[in-house]
């Protein structure tokens, strides 16, 4: 499980006296810990995390990584090289932690073998190759890119 491996790494990193990585490790901590807690609300849809812990980690993570390229956009464009720097090497502790993400041709041979699954045909089954997609696939794809491909597959 990633939760095991990122104990492991924070351990790691701090009898290793890497005070950013585990300072990034701790952060990953809080928010998969943040993330459970909204999950067990009672106002929460579910009302308890997903059967699989990896795919809820892997969300945490991913939206972790989005937060901090936005930043470091920002930072670029404010002229704050050095905060940028600081978030270029929270993403690369964060994304070591993450499954290896498909490349767009394993994508696109994903999408076609969904769409001839679902017998889809036009944009109107859009929604329905999505959510199957993201069923099975989750935690190994991009899901902005594969919107894009889904659309191309079906246009």
């Amino acid at each position: 499980m990633i939760r095991d491996d990122i104990k492991t790494a924070l351990v790691t990193a701090m009898k290793g006296g890497d005070k950013q990585g585990t300072a990034a490790i701790r952060l990953i901590q809080s928010s998969i810990k943040n993330r459970d807690i909204e999950a067990r609300a009672p106002q929460s849809r579910e009302g308890k995390a997903p059967a699989d812990d990896d795919t809820l980690v892997v969300e945490v993570l991913q939206k972790m990584v989005k937060q901090r390229r936005e930043s470091i956009e920002m930072y670029v464009k404010g002229g704050r090289q050095e905060l940028a720097d600081a978030e270029v090497a929270e993403v690369a502790v964060i994304e070591r932690f993450l499954p290896q993400v498909m490349t767009e041709d394993e994508t696109k041979a994903t999408i076609e073998g969904i769409k001839t699954e679902l017998g889809a045909g036009g944009m109107k089954d859009m929604g329905r190759v999505m959510a199957e997609l993201k069923a099975r696939h989750a935690t190994t794809l991009d899901m902005a890119k594969a919107s894009g491909l889904v659309k191309a597959a079906l246009s």
